[in-house]
């Protein structure tokens, strides 16, 4: 550790972190049991995404981090789908159908989309049976009673939010630690109300707000890609810093060849807050797909995000990055295929001049 590196301090340290820096869930593919061991390796705490996945698939990524390291966190989606008329999905998926046509796949018709709890109660199961130190929530706030049964089991909690009712809630309900998001993170916006317009605030100015609402340790998130942004993020009374986009283009990132290498093509592009991939807010780099189908798409997740799941895989698989999520943060230029380590023991400080 240099005179010039952050270390960890309050709940990260508690944990056995050395350097305030969190590797972010990233589900569908990029947090993988490697990228969340060199997080711990560089010192860090890495996350893996319980998204998207099953709870055996769930329980087996977590047996082989454990292999490898005690240091580690486990992220669920907490229920809170958002409804979808029949009438809104039949248009939105008419306009996608000669897209599908092109891939040769078929889209799910309205009556196969059922709502969709991720399978929460199977992975809450999971993660009762073998704790882990930390589990963190996004999209909805789980109850008291779940965060007392992880308590119970000896694991702590975070809660992602993007504003201060948010942060009250979840402190509240009993949790940890709040992971603050602001507009400017890639992916999924963690906002609890996605039918209402995610506010464009400052971090600095989101933490504020948030730690006036609740006297909880806060994470920072969102955009955050340099050492001195992290540094700024700290200032203004975050714990530790949670990066993603920095990381997706890390030899350990799971990420497909597609969407790395759409990182690295499109990087000069902006990005854009998007429904067209999930029926969810989520921020990517503009594409066709989000110049063809932003306007059109409707709010409605999980089911638009299981109607337009074959067309990206299909794209994916065909390396077109006109048609896939190229989820990316406002800082996405930053993102280098260096190893996950190196990066994160960049961002706190290692190597930089006194």
């Amino acid at each position: 550790m240099t005179d010039t590196q952050l270390t960890a301090t309050g709940l990260l340290a508690s944990l056995g972190a050395e350097i305030p820096l969190v590797a972010a869930p990233m589900a569908g593919g990029p947090s993988t049991p490697a990228l969340v061991v060199a997080a711990a390796d560089a010192g860090g705490l890495g996350f893996l995404a319980a998204g998207y996945t099953s709870p055996d698939e769930l329980a087996g990524l977590i047996a082989q981090v454990r292999r490898r390291t005690g240091l580690f966190g486990v992220n669920l989606f907490a229920p809170n789908p958002t409804a979808v008329s029949a009438n809104a999905y039949a248009r939105y998926r008419e306009a996608l159908l000669p897209l599908a046509r092109g891939y040769g796949v078929e889209l799910p018709q309205w009556q196969t989309s059922e709502r969709d709890d991720d399978s929460w109660d199977a992975k809450l199961a999971v993660l009762t049976r073998a704790p882990v130190p930390v589990v963190s929530f996004t999209f909805g706030i789980p109850s008291a009673e779940v965060v007392a049964r992880l308590h119970a089991v000896g694991t702590l909690t975070a809660q992602s939010v993007t504003t201060a009712a948010e942060a009250a809630l979840a402190t509240e309900r009993g949790v940890d630690a709040l992971v603050v998001q602001s507009y400017a993170a890639g992916g999924h916006s963690a906002t609890t109300t996605p039918a209402e317009p995610v506010a464009e605030i400052a971090i600095e100015q989101l933490l504020a707000d948030v730690r006036r609402a609740s006297d909880l340790p806060v994470w920072a998130a969102g955009g955050i890609v340099t050492p001195e942004q992290v540094r700024l993020a700290i200032a203004a009374g975050a714990e530790a810093v949670a990066v993603g986009t920095v990381l997706v283009r890390s030899p350990e990132s799971g990420a497909s060849a597609a969407y790395k290498r759409a990182l690295a093509e499109l990087g000069e592009g902006d990005t854009v807050l998007t429904t067209a991939f999930s029926g969810r807010p989520a921020r990517a780099l503009r594409n066709a797909f989000t110049e063809g189908f932003t306007s059109l798409a409707p709010l409605g997740y999980p089911a638009i995000h299981f109607l337009t799941s074959p067309i990206r895989r299909a794209a994916t698989q065909a390396g077109d990055i006109d048609a896939i999520n190229v989820w990316a943060g406002t800082g996405h230029r930053e993102a280098r295929p260096d190893p996950a380590a190196q990066i994160l023991r960049r961002l706190a400080g290692e190597g930089l001049a006194r």
